[in-house]
């Protein structure tokens, strides 16, 4: 095969899996006018390719493919000025697929199954014959196939993933004080600093955090302590003062959110089943460099397993319709349908969940809630598929 066809389909892997998997010469994407004519598009996957080091050269055709007799001209004319032609019918509109059955002939077919991650030949394409998928994708990749950028992350993940055991004692401590865990955090936040290098910390043993005072919890502070997680700890009758390790811990123990992101990132890496995991996984939608009017969203988690990413959003708090949501969007727009979005969730219900649990699973997305969240439930939650 020295040209591939692709049908444009919505899901992003479908439009660029057979060339990495098959690597021809060209590969040409049917696809619509506003595709086709798109410099962001076009620029997005030829930089996806390079990325990958699939040297292909890539031509964009126009053409309806909601319009079966139009679309079955377009592939006729592809097919008569193109040699050792192969059609992928993995992806496509009902009408396109139409169209390439009638108009294939001689010209060899072939699809791919996401269920058993393999590739079947349809006829005269042996080369795709029951051939297994071995195409891995890393976390920037998947998000330059879908026209996005992964952002430089606030984590150097080779050194946290050294520090394992560290995530494993704050989650020790995070869990004997759940229920006041974030009140906790607002409160060494106010008496301590985010500026490089002062690690110290001091202040009265209560503070004003947003609309309330906030009482420090001595037993939580010596828990830390016991754990390593912080240093130097004097608790007097009306002060505390003690010393963060380093930058790392100082950023864990101010941040709200960051032990349950923590949590998550090291079953991903225990789970031992994905080929990257990002913490903190901030995409720019526009690709390149941050711009002014650039988009952009983080996702707390996410993982790749061969070609197929999971979007996980972490809540010490309850959750709403929005995160959903925003989550669900990010999981269609970066991943399409082979992906995955998980949503973990330690925080106290204040209310009957059954609405949040409804919504979630209307959009397909996985809830784990607390009773979940411990280690070896995460992992076997991120196992299932």
């Amino acid at each position: 095969m020295q040209t591939l066809i692709e049908l444009f389909d919505l899901s992003p892997i479908n439009n660029v899996l057979s060339s990495l998997m098959f690597q021809p010469k060209e590969m040409i994407l049917l696809c619509p006018a506003e595709i086709a004519e798109s410099r962001e598009y076009k620029r997005a996957l030829r930089e996806f390719f390079e990325y990958m080091k699939c040297p292909v050269k890539v031509t964009f055709v126009s053409g309806s493919l909601l319009d079966a007799k139009k679309t079955e001209r377009v592939l006729e004319e592809i097919l008569a000025s193109h040699n050792d032609c192969a059609i992928d019918i993995s992806g496509g509109t009902d009408a396109a697929l139409f169209a390439a059955g009638a108009c294939s002939g001689n010209t060899a077919v072939f699809t791919y199954s996401r269920k058993k991650n393999s590739f079947y030949e349809i006829k005269n394409a042996s080369f795709a014959r029951s051939q297994p998928c071995t195409v891995h994708l890393d976390v920037a990749g998947c998000l330059k196939m879908a026209g996005g950028t992964l952002l430089p992350g606030r984590e150097d993940h080779t050194l946290l993933r050294n520090r394992l055991e560290e995530i494993d004692r704050l989650f020790k401590v995070y869990s004997r004080f759940r229920r006041i865990w974030n009140g906790q955090i607002s409160f060494i936040q106010k008496i301590s600093s985010s500026e490089p290098g002062i690690l110290e910390a001091d202040g009265p043993l209560q503070k004003k955090a947003g609309n309330k005072q906030v009482q420090a919890d001595p037993n939580l502070f010596r828990a830390l302590a016991e754990e390593g997680l912080i240093q130097e700890l004097e608790l007097q009758e009306d002060r505390i003062r003690f010393r963060f390790p380093d930058e790392t811990v100082r950023f864990w123990l101010r941040d709200i959110g960051a032990v349950l992101e923590l949590q998550v990132f090291r079953a991903c890496h225990s789970a031992g089943c994905f080929d990257d995991v990002v913490l903190s996984a901030v995409v720019n939608w526009q690709g390149g460099a941050i711009h002014r009017d650039s988009v952009t969203n983080e996702i707390d988690v996410m993982a790749v397993q061969g070609i197929r990413p999971v979007f996980i959003s972490c809540k010490t708090c309850e959750v709403h319709t929005e995160a959903l949501n925003e989550l669900a969007i990010l999981r269609d727009r970066f991943g399409g349908k082979y992906a995955r979005a998980l949503l973990v969730t330690s925080g106290m219900a204040t209310k009957s969940r059954s609405n949040m649990r409804m919504r979630a699973a209307k959009l397909g997305i996985e809830l784990i809630e607390w009773d979940n969240a411990g280690l070896e439930q995460l992992i076997n939650c991120l196992r299932r598929e």
